[in-house]
């Protein structure tokens, strides 16, 4: 039996047991395994989810049982202190000692700490382990203000760990740009403006030269003579090799770190391996997990004699969603290593910016940088790494196919041996033989059984994309399950909660779910609530986004918008005066809005409330301009005034929109009644739109404007008002069933199988039977109303979330406005 000693119970070192007791069994191979924490491997890839659980439970990647039920012998809480190569012996700082005949290092990294004056005062902290979070957590409850330095991937995770406390947060970074390593000046520019629209500072080109303080910090200065007053810094410059232990015994090293390996992973001793962060191959310190995992596999082959797989390097590619936006960068992202041409996509107004790199000739991708839309990564991924060719307009790539196909093509056109899971090296051929050899069911069953996204996740989506494929062609039924966490479509999962009378998020992840949930599942359980119970939506506050939490639309630089509902366009002179009132006491930025109602912009969290309150009291309510519901119901005059109209458009436009006010969707919904055939409330661009007939109302549904426009479908003809209503209930009421997350009426009709007719069937002729189910949900709906401004006012509890500070009622100091044309606006802050 050969003994293996692993010295490092951490990512890497985990993986390595896993993959060697899956292929040596006990009586081939003893292992033993040195964790100096005093719990097992966690997953630091979500070590910021801590903060929001407060448990290392659901970061532990398995618990003592499966050490125990594998014959893995794991010692935590036991540093190893020495290593005797020549009598192949370890031993620890408890006096036990460990033979072995292969000895693994993972030891991995701790935290880079600077030379800075100050640095060991309290209020200091790095942000590496459980432990370290822990202390973070507990001083950060006596404080208001933390900074983080470092502008890397962990010091934006830390930057969201301190918002999360309820800290005001800065980010210092020495670089000119957020994220040098990842983000070209562009990308890193527009991460920058939409983390300060989130409250965060942004502090950039900053050398820090001290940490001042009595004792405990209370501010930092620069070299530029700058200070920033903070009473909390939390260290993330980068990391240092564990190699402390390599080196005291004689291996070899590199000039800056890191014990030096070939690739088959072996130090200067034949006998030592060394993988994970602790390794240097080829001069390179890799600090992401998948490379870690690849190491973890040649070694595993070495011992087991399974092959002579080599390292040959890895991939940096990464993606991630920090504080809610999206960021990856694959491949050349800088265009550095080899000639080409570089294509870029920037959208200000919509925060996105895309750049890709091709070879000269236009037949390659070579890299590319993605901030604010990442939805095509994976996609980019295995163009780039299968040379796949490219469409005859590259920029396809990055803006959509001129025919909607996926960039660069679709899976189907993948080859076999396509890596889709770096962390697990899983081939796409590997998922199809696995779906269709053991006849899996569901993406549950896929990552249980080929290890496809269970690690940072960021190919979950491809995964499921090929399982779904594969469905296709073995001719099964394909359900497009929520996402990982839920094995249920929405529409299952949206009759789960209503027969069970689930009301709350972690009930219903208790009984039908797993796992801790994501930002895919969590609004979109949340908007489920708000459609079946008509519940205020502000009581689901820690699933939503920052416009559902606080009733509003955030802007550029923080402030918020205030959209009361004005049906049908239609306003009184008294109405009208005060909306100018308010506009002038909150110095608010007015405009008339393209959907017939005023826009009050600028407003901060704590103001919202009491600009809410002066409004109701004269008779306004909430617009739901923020929310997955109905905006607006247009109109033109009508018959009332235009000589063409042939009946009164904006009295039914009053009511239809008074009906289905608040009615909570998967995405908005917008609606329009026109007076005549001249259409000027634009009814055939809206989710429905009613168009008056000399005999009634043409009744049109599933239109859409912006940046895919469709026109909508004629539904009926020449209906009563009564019928309209009805068939507009059922027609509402069965997309909000059965319609996926986030996808429009027009996308619903598009993906439904037998498209217009079998709605009509549904709507008009109810082939389903449930034409009074859906008209009875929709009353139910209707006499349940509640304006969540108004909720909001009269609610003490609610009221006194809506503050930018959790201990103060002072607005927040970074944001900062400028005039135009007589008005304030957001002005970048440019420090």
């Amino acid at each position: 039996m050969k003994k293996v000693v692993v010295i490092g119970n951490g990512m890497v070192g985990y993986k390595f047991c896993e993959k060697l007791r899956e292929k040596a069994a006990p009586s081939e191979m003893e292992i033993t395994v040195f964790g100096e924490e005093h719990i097992p491997a966690y997953d630091r890839v979500h070590l910021s989810e801590y903060f929001a659980e407060k448990s290392a439970d659901s970061l532990v990647m398995a618990g003592m049982d499966w050490y125990k039920s594998n014959a893995i012998d794991l010692r935590i809480g036991e540093l190893v202190v020495s290593i005797d190569r020549q009598n192949k012996t370890v031993h620890t700082m408890h006096g036990h000692n460990a033979d072995y005949d292969t000895l693994i290092i993972a030891t991995g990294s701790s935290a880079m700490v600077p030379p800075i004056q100050g640095v060991d005062k309290n209020g200091v902290f790095v942000y590496r382990t459980i432990e370290d979070l822990e202390n973070i957590i507990s001083y950060g409850a006596k404080i208001k203000k933390a900074s983080v330095l470092g502008g890397g991937l962990l010091g934006l995770e830390a930057a969201k760990a301190l918002m999360d406390m309820g800290l005001e947060a800065d980010v210092v970074e020495f670089a000119p740009r957020l994220m040098p390593r990842q983000l070209d000046q562009q990308g890193a520019q527009m991460l920058s403006e939409k983390l300060q629209a989130l409250g965060i500072g942004i502090h950039l080109s900053k050398n820090t030269s001290a940490i001042r303080g009595n004792g405990k910090i209370d501010a930092l200065e620069f070299s530029d003579g700058s200070v920033l007053e903070t009473d909390m810094l939390v260290i993330s410059c980068g990391i240092v090799p564990r190699d402390e232990l390599g080196r005291k015994c004689g291996l070899e090293t590199g000039a800056r770190g890191g014990l030096i390996v070939n690739d088959r992973m072996q130090t200067s001793d034949p006998n030592i391996y060394a993988i994970g962060e602790v390794a240097l191959h080829n001069n390179q310190i890799y600090g992401l997990v998948a490379p870690g995992y690849n190491m973890a596999e040649v070694v595993v082959n070495q011992l087991t004699g399974a092959s002579e797989s080599k390292f040959a390097g890895n991939d940096m590619s990464t993606k991630l969603k920090l504080i809610g936006i999206d960021v990856a960068s694959f491949g050349d992202a800088f265009g550095e290593r080899t000639e080409c041409l570089p294509i870029t996509y920037e959208n200000k107004s919509g925060g996105c910016y895309k750049r890709i790199n091709i070879s000269p000739d236009g037949k390659r991708l070579l890299g590319g940088i993605l901030v604010g839309d990442a939805s095509d990564y994976n996609m980019l991924c295995q163009v780039m790494q299968n040379g796949l060719a490219l469409p005859p307009q590259p920029e396809d790539l990055i803006l959509g196919g001129r025919g909607g196909d996926s960039p660069g093509g679709a899976i189907v056109d993948l080859p076999d041996d396509a890596q889709i899971c770096s962390c697990e090296n899983v081939t796409k051929v590997a998922i199809v033989d696995a779906i269709k050899e053991q006849s899996l069911e569901n993406i549950g069953e896929v990552r249980t059984c080929t290890k496809a996204g269970t690690g940072c996740g960021a190919c979950s989506p491809m995964v499921a994309d090929i399982f779904n494929e594969t469905l296709k062609s073995m001719g099964k039924t394909v359900r497009k399950v929520l996402c990982e966490h839920f094995d249920y479509t929405r529409q299952e999962l949206f009759d789960l909660i209503k027969i069970n009378g689930i009301k709350e998020y972690d009930e219903l992840l208790d009984q039908f779910g797993a796992g801790d949930g994501c930002e895919t599942c969590k609004p979109a359980v949340a908007s489920m609530f708000a459609s079946i119970w008509n519940d205020l939506i502000t009581r689901q506050e820690v699933i939503q986004d920052t416009n559902d939490k606080f009733l509003a639309n955030i802007q550029k630089g923080g402030s918020y918008s205030v959209i009361p509902r004005v049906p049908g366009g239609e306003i009184t002179p008294e109405k009208l005066v005060v909306l100018g009132q308010v506009a002038k006491k909150y110095d608010l930025y007015v405009k008339i809005t393209g959907g017939q109602r005023i826009d009050l912009l600028g407003a901060g969290i704590e103001q919202l409330p009491a600009i809410w309150e002066e409004l109701i009291e004269a008779g306004f309510e909430s617009g739901h301009a923020y929310g997955k519901a109905l905006r607006t119901v247009k109109s033109c005059v009508g018959s009332a005034w235009c000589r063409y109209g042939l009946h009164d458009s904006v009295s039914f436009a009053i009511e239809v929109e008074n009906r289905y006010k608040g009615l909570r969707a998967p995405h908005k919904i917008k609606g329009a009644v026109s007076g005549c055939r001249r259409e000027c409330a634009e009814a055939q661009s809206k989710d429905f739109g009613i168009i008056a007939t000399e005999k009634g109302w043409n009744l049109y549904v599933c239109g859409n404007g912006g940046a895919n426009p469709q026109h909508a479908k004629l539904l009926a003809t020449d209906i009563d008002s009564e019928t309209c209503i009805r068939y507009l209930d059922r027609f509402l009421m069965f997309y909000i069933k059965t319609a996926e997350p986030l996808n429009r009426t027009s996308t619903w009709l598009n993906k439904m199988d037998g498209g217009l007719d079998y709605l009509k069937d549904v709507v008009i002729n109810d082939s389903l039977g449930i034409g009074e189910q859906l008209e009875e949900e929709m009353k139910v709906m209707v006499s349940t109303y509640k304006c969540e401004w108004k909720e909001v006012v009269n609610d003490p509890n609610h009221r006194a979330k809506f503050r930018h500070f959790v201990n103060s009622d002072l607005p927040d100091p970074t944001q900062k406005f400028g005039i135009l044309r007589g008005q304030k606006v957001p002005v970048a802050d440019h420090k």
